[in-house]
Parts: structure tokens; sequence; C-alpha cells
């Protein structure tokens, strides 16, 4: 009993590390763009805030079209329907683990949400916020 929780004591922490380890290093690479401090109540401000929806005048376009306000729930997509995995990396290990993935997203859900790719600020303020929950 005691080998199995020492095992998943090593699996928690090496999850948490890795994710954290991602992140720190994400983050470094957008001030090495340019960007200056992270502010977590920036991230949560851009990710409630409503943005103009380009293909449908007077409709809005918001984070949680597609992931919900649960952080811990599944999300799913607003055009194909497909279920989209918690964000949460306390329910999501693979969440904020490879750094091509977070690109790849932050410039999709960003052109669909804001009309526009995010800048390094942005994309540092959105982890900052999204990274503890």
């Amino acid at each position: 009993m005691a080998t199995s929780m020492t095992f998943g004591l090593i699996f928690l922490f090496g999850a948490a590390s890795s994710y954290a380890t991602v992140v720190d290093d994400q983050l470094k690479a957008y001030q090495a763009q340019g960007a200056g401090s992270f502010s977590a109540q920036r991230g949560e401000q851009m990710w409630n805030k409503d943005y103009p929806d380009p293909e449908e005048p007077g409709k809005v376009r918001n984070c949680h079209v597609c992931h919900g306000k649960d952080f811990k729930a599944s999300g799913k997509h607003a055009k194909t329907g497909k279920t989209i995995d918690p964000l949460s990396p306390s329910v999501n290990r693979e969440r904020f683990t490879d750094p091509q993935f977070i690109e790849k997203w932050f410039k999709r859900n960003c052109k669909w949400v804001m009309d526009r790719e995010c800048t390094p600020q942005e994309k540092g303020d959105f982890l900052m916020y999204l990274k503890d929950k």
C-alpha cells in the first residue's frame, strides 16, 4: 500500500512539474518576444470578455462558448460539436504539457474569438490565468 501511494505521489508530482515547466518555458518565450510581466487578472478579463462575431453581426464570441465556465468539465466546440477536454490541469494531466499544442490552440482560438492572433502578452496573461485552474 505504501509503495502504491509513493508511485501515485511521484506520478502526480511528475505531471504537475511537467506542465509547470512547460508553462514557465512558454512564459519565458513570450517575454523574449517582447511581452512584459504577466497578469492572471488580465487573462481573466480577456477570458470573460465578449468579442463581436465577425460572421454574425450583433452576436458575440467568448471563450465560454466552447470551453464552458467550469474548467474541470469538458467543453463542446461551437461549430463541430466535438468534445473539448477540460482545461484544468488538475483533471486533465495533458493540458499545458506540449508547447506546440498550446501554440496551435492559441492561434486557432484567438483567431476565432478575437478575430486575430493573440499577442505574446495576451498568451502569457491567459496562461497565468489558466495554469492553476
